[in-house]
């Protein structure tokens, strides 16, 4: 028996462990592979407060450390259920774990293209955020795969930083906003490619370009780059929830800045909430605002 079970070993469910010991509360965190979150992908971070620069692993395990020298405990397992009650019953591969109260921080993970080697080079040439990684590809060539906003706007922000950048989208036209669309369309140094989708990645111990293709497979190119970003959507990690929270249409748990759920004593951190800004920054304000709710709630 816990007072708070945190589930996901990311930023937000970190920081919430922290805080919940801090006050007093004996915390179990959850994590079914490797602690740090999407963090860990990223080789050098250099937006997060304190740092000058630091790698998303290096900030991982300060977070790690951190919390178990306060006193959480954490166990390596996949959450398959969440019953309410009282009790909260906590269901995993590695058997069943009770808390008073519990906080869902499952993040959120990046789609991926399902070529070969793309998880080899996250990180090393492959990324996902350009306010995270941008500057790291000024005056080079990167391309964005995707045609929708959040991928139109990376394409925008590349474009202040990077000489040439390559929107690549599967469908016949881009999906985002119209006026978005416009902006990239007037930028002298993107171009846009519609209706090709992206076969293989090309590079042995480094990342160095993609082989794209036409819709109809009539037409192959190779393409030289310094980098590629992928912007085709965020998966939730919050099916295993659904019967004790509400669920927005895409997954996220919905919940405002008080990370609070439908259920008493369920909440709710991170990126695997409704939110328009997801960055390590936001996740970590979530993991207090969380811990903060859940101990009010033992506490009353």
């Amino acid at each position: 028996m816990y007072d708070i079970i945190v589930i996901g070993g990311g930023p937000a469910g970190l920081t919430a462990a922290l805080y919940a010991r801090r006050a007093n509360k004996s915390v179990l965190v959850i994590e079914k592979s490797s602690f740090g979150g999407q963090i860990t992908f990223s080789p050098k971070v250099e937006n997060i407060p304190g740092f000058l620069s630091v790698s998303g692993n290096e900030f991982a395990e300060k977070l790690v450390g951190q919390a178990m020298e306060q006193g959480a405990e954490f166990e390596f397992a996949e959450v398959s259920g969440l019953k309410n009650g009282e009790i909260k019953t906590v269901y995993t591969d590695s058997g069943e774990f009770e808390a008073k109260a519990v906080i869902i921080a499952t993040g959120a993970k990046h789609r991926l293209l399902g070529l070969e080697r793309e998880e080899e080079f996250i990180g090393c040439g492959i990324s996902f955020c350009a306010v995270c990684d941008g500057a790291f590809y000024k005056d080079k060539t990167v391309a964005v795969i995707g045609g929708g906003n959040s991928a139109l706007q990376e394409a925008l922000l590349l474009s202040d930083l990077s000489e040439k950048v390559y929107v690549i989208q599967n469908l016949p036209f881009l999906t985002g906003e119209a006026k978005l669309a416009e902006l990239v369309n007037d930028k002298n140094n993107i171009e846009v490619i519609t209706g090709t989708t992206v076969k293989s990645l090309i590079g042995d111990s480094q990342f160095e370009g993609i082989v794209i293709a036409s819709e109809n497979e009539a037409d192959f190119k190779t393409l030289t780059l310094d980098g590629m970003f992928i912007a085709i959507g965020l998966e939730p990690q919050n099916a295993a929830f659904s019967e004790v929270i509400e669920l927005d249409s895409n997954g996220y748990a919905k919940s405002g800045e008080d990370c609070t759920t439908r259920t008493e004593g369920i909440f709710v951190a991170g990126d695997c909430r409704t939110k328009r800004v997801r960055q390590v920054t936001t996740a970590v304000s979530d993991g207090s605002a969380a811990a903060v709710a859940a101990c009010a709630y033992i506490d009353r």
